[in-house]
């Protein structure tokens, strides 16, 4: 057997008349006899945590299970969406759903540290000076899938986190913990966050003109450091070599931002802030979330879709109530129903997502087949600030190492949700056999 398959490296440019053109992926960049998972075509992991606050319609309201407009029922062909849920109905076969699931950590808390234990099921240390929890689920998994991404990890939030019912802000109003000590705050302003992903620039001929002038800078500025380097004492010396230390290190950065190929992203012009309209600003921060899993300049993330104690109302689907003031609902029908159309709502917002993954290519699959995504919310029934049975969901199909067909897994009474985040962990192919307050995994995922 002769094998004669040209090799092509996975960044080769076609070069002349002085321009280049980068090279889509190509199966002659998969050398000849080499298994995928040790080519550049090997799938890579994407993570995403997307939070509801106030709970959801379950049946731990005063109506009972009639009420219940969120649990799924039945598994594999027999699997049933909730109304709530049922916008997800193309993609229920990546979908698993928990019953029993609680957080301890949150109890009691009512809207002040509800966002922030839900990815550490840690209760926080309140009574010191700074904040102090643990690292929550997203970092711990950023720091093994996404550091050689130029973003290890997107935190965003499609409005402030600053609200009065949850205590006017604060560090636990946040999802995202870098370790015990370090809050990570949620940018609402798409801006910020599309200037953050794809440059300084309005547009891609400013972002490439700027791109250029930078490269050149930080060139110049090491040609003449190294120069001085030779010519002072050694004193001196030695703070060069930390100021070069720190140059090469934002060089490295750059340069890995500039290695990542947009040329086949339809990537929009800057918007110019938040939007007017809540619906459009929801949608742009999952639009650009989409754009950095497919670029690969990030593969972890965590989206608030609205905040917690928020007044939002949703006007824009006949529903002109504040929705904190609505989640306590007092058993009322009709405040009843007006929570299950917001939560509808988001979900749908949610589904939309979903399918703009399903339907982008990455590799020998889609984006979805290559994700997991966990969707739901820190609290179960509003009214009462309680927080079990918590209301959360898992998509995706994880590069293969998700159960597929659709489930709803009714786990054992007062099921840790550290139980729920242990399982991700190890899904991801991170070896732990603790977080937070787990007793074990989910089997059946």
């Amino acid at each position: 057997m002769f094998l004669t398959k040209k090799h092509l490296a996975r960044r080769t440019v076609l070069k002349g008349a002085g321009v280049s053109l980068a090279l889509p992926f190509l199966d002659a960049m998969v050398p000849a006899a080499t298994a995928q998972s040790q080519t550049a075509a090997v799938p890579k992991l994407r993570a995403g945590f997307f939070y509801l606050p106030h709970g959801a319609i379950m049946g731990n309201t005063s109506h009972g299970p009639s009420m219940d407009h969120w649990t799924p029922s039945g598994s594999g062909a027999n699997f049933k969406l909730s109304p709530i849920l049922s916008s997800l109905e193309p993609y229920k076969k990546y979908l698993s759903s928990f019953g029993n699931l609680e957080n301890a950590a949150t109890a009691g808390s009512v809207h002040t540290f509800t966002p922030a234990t839900w990815l550490s099921a840690t209760r926080p240390d309140t009574g010191g000076p700074k904040a102090h929890m643990a690292t929550t689920l997203d970092q711990v998994m950023a720091k093994f899938i996404s550091q050689d991404t130029p973003m290890p990890s997107l935190e965003l939030a499609a409005e402030t986190t600053v609200q009065v019912a949850a205590g006017g802000g604060g560090s636990y109003t946040t999802l995202s913990f870098r370790d015990a000590e370090s809050p990570l705050p949620m940018e609402y302003n798409p801006r910020k966050v599309f200037l953050e992903l794809f440059g300084e620039g309005d547009t891609t001929q400013e972002r490439t003109s700027i791109s250029h002038q930078t490269n050149s800078l930080l060139d110049l500025i090491l040609d003449r450091t190294k120069k001085l380097k030779s010519e002072v004492g050694s004193s001196d010396r030695t703070v060069l070599d930390g100021y070069l230390d720190s140059v090469r290190e934002i060089e490295r950065r750059t340069q890995m931002a500039g290695a990542h190929d947009l040329s086949a992203l339809k990537i929009p012009d800057a918007p110019v802030g938040p939007l007017d309209k809540f619906e459009d600003q929801v949608k742009i921060m999952f639009d650009l979330l989409a754009l950095a899993y497919q670029a690969d300049i990030t593969r972890v993330a965590t989206y608030i879709m609205v905040a917690e104690g928020t007044n939002r109302t949703y006007n824009h689907i006949g529903v002109p109530d504040s929705f904190h003031p609505v989640s306590h609902h007092a058993n009322d029908i009709e405040r009843l129903n007006k929570l299950v159309k917001i939560q509808s709502w988001h979900v749908e917002k949610f589904a939309e997502f979903v399918k703009k993954l399903a339907e982008t290519p990455d590799g020998q699959g889609s984006l979805l087949d290559h994700s997991i995504l966990m969707y739901g919310s820190n609290m179960s029934n509003s009214d009462l600030h309680n927080n079990y049975p918590e209301p959360n969901i898992v998509v995706g199909g994880g590069i293969g190492r998700m159960k597929l067909g659709g489930q709803h897994v009714v786990l054992p009474e007062r099921t840790p949700i550290a139980n729920l985040h242990l399982t991700l962990l190890q899904k991801v192919g991170l070896q732990r056999d603790k977080f937070g307050d787990s007793t074990g995994t989910i089997a059946e995922i």
